[in-house]
């Protein structure tokens, strides 16, 4: 029998619209259009700027015979063309593809050639990059260069490629841009890591770039007029939607070219930042900044951060500093940051240690997230809400990639069982609340028992002369494997490795005790992840 509430009301144009989040700037434009969208050094851009510098770029693309399903890549840091490529490049009906500005020229290539780029837009600190990178490929994009007058040592290159804004003179500021013909259209392209071999290309829609644009406003509270300091990559899962979610609060970009103490501090002080977003290691950097540097906050800052839990006394000298600390959990197959540490009043009044305890979970999911569960990866069933049972975090639901690009057997064996399969494992406590425990692959085996690294780096972090710790598994000869932590020593601490030995032995199991201690640099990604891979090469794993 026919549904009586589907005759004669069939979906169109006036009742039905595909998202995305390309509607926020021109609503912004509309309602807000003196509003400061971007500050840039001594720059201002308004958001009626914004929107026709992003019109300006959809048209000279365009122009260019750029259109639905193309890409135009991008290898720019924090800069204002990297945000006018998040609305101009997929204003045309193109595909973004931002790539990782600290990729080798050979793993650039291949992305290119993978992505099929017709248009590479490059800022002129790396142009030097791309063109070796150029050099290895089969595809031949037309090269833009954005020269930046905040980069340092100054200076134009117009040695190779097409200015960037000569390229925007020859756009219409007033370019009718397209709206997606399905939701269900790409928005983006981005590529993971690639540790075990090439990385896979990551395709977003348009629907879920909108939803987790709208989370991310209601997850971080963001009031109308926000300030927001760009410390997190925008190359990384388009800087976690940031770049959209903005334009819905009129909120103001900050941008910065690189991720140092004294500009980040600066920025704070002088232009009135609340939120930010980053990897531990920016929080490092924030607390560990000298006291001449550091600028008194006269308003709380909202920090928001993913990747393994902050170490406790990193999250205490945030707190003494002014900041408020969100645990963020997600990957570039959810558009970023999918699951929250949503905090409970209550808590706040429970002594620091199980505080910092319940900080360190990942948390639920995301307002546009459907579901997501810690399940057994070989029976698709839940495991037992106990905080102790160890399973696969999966997810499922809007904010979830259409799949990897060129790549079926990869897309399924990520969907097996009508989920998204993270490749992370942790526990599921009571409360419904995720905590994780390691990557499938990071988990240590040793005599046939499960050692998480993140549980080891956890216990050396207790001790005060380690500034950063990362923990891989070692080969051995009788337990097959066992941890092995690389350590970062504090500026001015000392420890040894017995010393640390005994203070592991006193806060672990005596299996879960590193057997070797490294002290050296430890390798990050420009997000500030830990390279793991890295450190396993070094061991000759």
């Amino acid at each position: 029998m026919a549904n009586p509430f589907n005759t004669d009301l069939a979906p169109n144009p006036a009742n039905f619209q595909p998202l995305t989040p390309l509607t926020f700037l021109d609503r912004a434009a509309s309602v807000m259009p003196d509003q400061v969208a971007i500050i840039h050094g001594a720059r201002r851009s308004t958001y009626r700027e914004f929107y026709r510098r992003s019109r300006r770029l959809a048209s000279a693309l365009a122009n260019r015979g750029m259109g639905r399903g193309d890409t135009v890549s991008v290898l720019l840091p924090n800069v204002p063309s990297m945000l006018e490529a998040h609305y101009g490049v997929p204003m045309c009906g193109a595909v973004l593809h931002a790539i990782n500005t600290r990729l080798d020229a050979k793993t650039i290539a291949f992305q290119l050639d993978h992505a099929g780029a017709r248009i590479l837009i490059v800022d002129s600190e790396w142009l030097s990059l791309a063109s070796e990178a150029l050099d290895l490929t089969e595809v031949a994009p037309l090269l833009i260069v954005y020269n930046d007058p905040e980069q340092p040592g100054g200076g134009r290159d117009t040695s190779s490629g097409v200015d960037y804004e000569s390229f925007l003179a020859q756009g219409n500021p007033d370019y009718a841009w397209l709206i997606p013909k399905d939701e269900w259209d790409a928005i983006s392209i981005s590529y993971t890591s690639g540790t075990t071999g090439n990385p896979k290309g990551v395709v977003s829609h348009h629907r879920g770039a909108y939803l987790l644009a709208q989370g991310n406003a209601l997850i971080a509270s963001l009031p109308r007029y926000a300030v927001y300091l760009w410390t997190l990559p925008m190359f990384h899962c388009n800087g976690w939607c940031f770049p959209w979610t903005m334009s819905l609060v009129f909120g103001t970009h900050v941008c910065l070219r690189q991720v140092r103490p004294e500009p980040i501090w600066q920025a704070l002080g002088d232009h009135g930042v609340t939120h930010l977003c980053g990897a531990p290691p920016v929080m490092s950097l924030l607390v560990s900044a000298a006291h001449d540097v550091r600028r008194p906050l006269d308003h709380r800052v909202d920090f928001f951060t993913a990747a393994a839990p902050p170490p406790e006394k990193v999250l205490a000298g945030m707190e003494a500093a002014g900041f408020n600390v969100t645990q963020l959990y997600g990957l570039t197959e959810t558009y970023g940051p999918a699951v929250v540490n949503e905090w409970h009043a209550e808590w706040d009044s429970l002594a620091p240690e199980p505080r910092t305890r319940l900080k360190a979970r990942q948390g639920v999911r995301y307002t546009p997230l459907e579901q997501l569960e810690v399940m057994n990866p070989d029976t698709m069933e839940p495991v037992p809400r106990d905080g102790e049972t160890l399973g696969e975090v999966m997810f499922r639901g809007n904010v979830v990639m259409k799949g990897y690009f060129r790549n079926p057997e990869a897309t399924a064996k990520a969907f097996a069982g009508g989920w998204f399969h993270s490749g992370d494992l942790g526990v599921m406590h009571p409360d419904g609340y995720i905590q994780l425990k390691d990557r499938s692959k990071d988990i240590i085996i040793s005599g046939g028992e499960n050692i998480s690294s993140i549980e080891v780096e956890d216990a050396l972090y207790k001790h005060p002369a380690v500034a950063i710790a990362a923990v891989v598994a070692m080969a051995h000869d009788t337990w097959g494997e066992t941890p092995c932590a690389f350590i970062e020593l504090a500026e001015g601490q000392t420890a040894t490795e017995e010393e640390l030995e005994q203070h592991c032995r006193s806060n672990l199991a005596a299996y879960k005790v590193p057997r070797r201690f490294v002290f050296e640099s430890i390798p990050r990604t420009a997000t500030g992840k830990i390279q793991k891979n890295e450190l396993r090469k070094r061991l000759g794993g």
